[in-house]
């Protein structure tokens, strides 16, 4: 087991493949949100083109862009739909019933790509893919959602790691305060409560990871790669959005820091990893 540990590690980040979809017209009205802030489409579809043109463009990954389905207004926010470990994918059943047929175009794309697809069953079992975080050797994510969907589909996906549940108690979803910055390096935001989960998972495992406190929680939402050619990158939200917390990735010396405006999806919840899932993909497979 320690050297499949050390081979997850060594791979930590080494995508080659990301999937996207398209931003509907029915997002700016009626997508799922906390708050009443109006969305700009046009702003919303012009940040997104960006982004996928960091992924693509920029970074030289492989990126399949689905098609933006109107009656699913939620549809951009990818992650939610499919989680990806190795070559295998669980296709969720995300939490909001509007938002359950996401996941067909989703699991038609994996498919394609050849992974292997694991479906959850259990009508009485939930998970949003943006409620895991992969550490490369822990799983950590939101306990709530854990106890009440079977464990055989985890069993399939997570072989390799050790799986931690923590409490989520504000925010919508587990990473909305915090994510990967690196190989054994936890971005998080300075909330109490994001603090108190960070905690959490330090406790549940043996592993001692670096932390990069962010003076903003929506600020610790970042995309870690790390790619041929171009090594630790990072795609972290813009001084426009979070001034304290930009000045903070500065300390990332060894990475290549890639601003990505998020400004209209925020208002809907959404964050920079809610955009793609990130796909590692043996040339074999």
């Amino acid at each position: 087991m320690a050297g499949k540990m050390a081979g997850l590690m060594a791979g930590f980040g080494h995508y080659t493949h990301a999937v996207v979809r398209g931003v509907p017209a029915s997002l700016a009205k009626e997508a799922l949100r906390s708050s009443q802030a109006e969305v700009d489409l046009a702003g919303a579809r012009s940040e997104h083109e960006a982004y996928v043109q960091v992924l693509g463009t920029r970074l030289g990954l492989k990126v399949v862009e689905l098609p933006a389905d109107e009656s699913l207004p939620d549809c951009v926010f990818v992650e939610d739909a499919a989680v990806v470990c190795g070559d295998t994918a669980l296709i969720t059943r995300p939490g909001a019933e509007s938002r359950r047929r996401e996941t067909e175009a989703m699991k038609a794309a994996l498919k394609e790509l050849n992974l292997n697809i694991v479906e959850m069953t259990d009508e009485n079992a939930t998970l949003d893919g943006g409620d895991v975080l992969f550490t490369g050797k822990l799983c950590c994510l939101d306990h709530f959602i854990f106890l009440c969907f079977t464990y055989r589909n985890w069993i399939v996906l997570l072989q390799d790691y050790a799986v931690s549940t923590v409490p989520v108690l504000e925010g919508l979803h587990l990473k909305s305060f915090c994510s990967m910055g690196g190989p054994g390096l936890i971005l998080i935001g300075s909330s109490e409560h994001a603090q108190k989960t960070l905690k959490i998972m330090q406790q549940m495992s043996d592993h001692r990871y670096d932390k990069l406190t962010l003076p903003d929680d929506l600020a610790a939402n970042c995309l870690y790669m790390n790619l041929p050619n171009k090594g630790h990158v990072l795609l972290h939200p813009t001084a426009e959005e979070f001034p304290e917390s930009v000045t903070v990735f500065e300390k990332l010396k060894d990475h290549m820091l890639i601003p990505v405006s998020n400004m209209e999806k925020a208002k809907l919840d959404g964050a920079l990893t809610c955009c793609s899932v990130l796909i590692t993909k043996r040339a074999d497979i």
